[in-house]
């Protein structure tokens, strides 16, 4: 399962997220579950975001959403939004 967050941050807080992204990646991906995550930036708006994550399935997306470490992240992250948070939570149908 693919879980794909879109997120727009305020310009002044561009740099904390990136910087708090960095220093809590390799914990969110050695989360059980996890295989991969990726973080994107939109090519014609720096503000947008997109944190681009697979999960073994959707139980393991959800120990991970009622960890500490989700809400201690999601907390601080979504005071920077310039925008409300999109999600979406999709199947992997076709590998290239």
């Amino acid at each position: 399962m693919i879980r794909i967050v879109k997120m727009t941050f305020e310009p002044q807080h561009i740099a904390d997220f990136t910087t708090l992204f960095e220093n809590r990646k390799e914990k969110i991906r050695n989360c059980e579950g996890c295989t991969s995550l990726t973080l994107l930036q939109d090519k014609n708006d720096n503000r947008i975001f997109f944190t681009y994550s697979y999960w073994q399935d959707e139980s393991y997306l959800e120990l991970y959403r009622n960890s500490a470490l989700f809400d201690d992240t999601w907390k601080t992250v979504k005071q920077w939004f310039a925008a409300k948070a999109e999600a979406w939570s999709v199947n992997d149908l076709i590998k290239l």
